[in-house]
């Protein structure tokens, strides 16, 4: 199985106190940049089945430029939303048993902790518009090896 780490785009900065977290959007640069990168996805042809999303709108944003870029399905998942941890993953996988590859779109610190977890151990971290991929052998599987983690900067081109 190959499942796809998304962190969601540049947004709004959280510490200018703009209200509810949860509704802050995508930065018209963030959007820009989520363009440019669903491109790039788009031409590696990654067979995406499902594109799974946390409620947070910078996340939905960030989610759908990837499904319409790819034309994938695209399923909101409150599971993905701050908090997230390799517990729910393995709730989310098990509820995907026969999917073959999914893409997460969420949040930091909870991705970069949660493929740590997946991969042993190890400091990984993800960046706004960066993507990891870690291949675990199955949906049951709490183990996996991170193949790659790009920078946003490789995907935004």
């Amino acid at each position: 199985m190959n499942l796809y780490f998304l962190r969601h785009g540049l947004a709004g900065d959280h510490s200018e106190g703009q209200g509810d977290d949860t509704k802050r959007p995508l930065t018209d640069e963030g959007k820009a940049k989520m363009k440019r990168t669903a491109a790039t996805l788009a031409a590696l042809d990654l067979g995406l089945q499902v594109i799974l999303t946390s409620p947070l709108v910078r996340a939905k944003q960030t989610a759908a430029f990837v499904a319409r870029e790819l034309n994938c399905p695209l399923v909101e998942d409150k599971r993905l939303a701050p908090g997230f941890n390799d517990e729910q993953l393995q709730h989310i996988l098990l509820d995907h048993p026969d999917a073959d590859t999914l893409m997460l779109v969420g949040h930091e610190p909870d991705f970069s902790e949660t493929i740590s977890a997946l991969i042993g151990g190890g400091r990984v971290v993800c960046k706004k518009g960066g993507l990891a991929l870690v291949e675990l052998p199955n949906a049951h599987s709490k183990r996996g090896e991170l193949v790659w983690l790009v920078p946003p900067k490789v995907l935004a081109q």
